[in-house]
């Protein structure tokens, strides 16, 4: 069994309504391969057919949001904003050493978005069917923005 990672998002963030991509790729050091990277699909269908592929494969899938940009300063906000919270995750890592193992921090998180995602059995993936309607629906998202 691979592993499957994605953002532990609370259910009102606006970023559950973006389309989503699966980047799976070696799971250790042993193995090395170009990543592949599949979508856009929307949340629900992305990880459902990551659980299905990493449920049988010795893979990671890494489950992320898209962010349509639509000029080169709105992906340099985006950049800035990560960079922002990159140094915040650090500070917090900093803090946790002082205060506990952090380690086991991470690995209670890991928990609860496993069983948040998975719950115990392999996701079926989505029909073909439902993931045309899903594209059909991202390219109205994608259109729609800026407009």
């Amino acid at each position: 069994m691979g592993a499957l990672v994605t953002l532990d998002l609370p259910s009102d963030s606006p970023m559950l309504g973006l389309p989503w991509i699966i980047t799976f790729g070696p799971l250790g050091d042993t193995d090395e391969w170009e990543p592949v990277v599949c979508g856009p699909y929307e949340r629900p269908h992305a990880l459902a057919l990551a659980e299905a592929v990493v449920a049988e494969e010795q893979l990671m899938a890494v489950v992320e949001p898209l962010l349509p940009a639509l000029s080169a300063e709105e992906i340099r906000s985006e950049i800035a904003a990560a960079q922002i919270a990159a140094a915040d995750e650090a500070a917090q890592v900093d803090q946790a050493d002082l205060y506990g193992d952090f380690e086991d921090t991470i690995d209670e998180e890991l928990d609860a978005a496993a069983d948040e995602v998975g719950h115990g059995e392999p996701a079926v993936p989505p029909t073909e069917a439902e993931l045309r309607a899903g594209f059909r629906r991202i390219a109205e998202i994608l259109t729609a923005k800026g407009s």
